[in-house]
């Protein structure tokens, strides 16, 4: 269609469906994009609609820091149907996260992906940044809708094992959320 070489993308926007046909921006909304022969055209285009973007030589990196903060929270507000700010606050949740985090770090290791910066610190921010967002997978269930848990912690799950890596703590989110799903 547009002829153009097909450049990765890590997108961060925080949103919830208000209703049918109906999406409510919540926040964030900046872009990670790997190097193409349209990279400027496409920093440009992006500027001029004031939404920030960053060209990554990383953006296998990028992916994977965005699917550990996935990783790190869908399941668990989607468990218990609690936002962000609430969900962090409970009993023994932090070192759930912190053990899903550590988990997924040991496969993107595995996998040979470099994780650049700070990821418990990112996770950590996402409570603080969006304390009443309220995850895709909780919206996903909460309508009776099949979520993205395969992609997320069933993913990790997945190649943890091809890998030989256990993932115990994602896995037993990943087996919660679809026993949820199956209601």
């Amino acid at each position: 269609l547009l002829r153009r070489d097909v450049a990765p993308a890590v997108v961060y926007v925080a949103t919830e469906m208000a209703g049918p046909g109906c999406v409510k921006h919540h926040g964030r909304g900046e872009l990670v994009i790997g190097p193409s022969s349209f990279s400027d055209e496409l920093v440009k285009l992006f500027a001029d609609a004031a939404v920030p973007v960053t060209i990554s030589n990383n953006v296998t990196g990028a992916l994977w820091a965005k699917l550990i903060l996935n990783c790190a929270y869908n399941a668990l507000s989607a468990i218990t149907q609690m936002p962000y700010g609430r969900l962090v606050q409970g009993d023994g949740v932090e070192g759930v996260m912190r053990d899903v985090v550590r988990e997924c770090l040991a496969v993107a290791h595995g996998e040979g992906i470099v994780v650049a910066g700070d990821t418990w610190q990112a996770v950590q921010d996402i409570a603080r940044s969006m304390p009443t967002q309220i995850s895709s997978t909780a919206q996903d269930l909460a309508r009776h809708k099949r979520s993205e848990i395969d992609h997320l912690n069933g993913y990790v799950v997945r190649r943890g094992e091809a890998l030989r890596i256990p993932t115990p703590v994602n896995r037993v989110l990943y087996a919660l959320v679809k026993l949820l799903e199956s209601r």
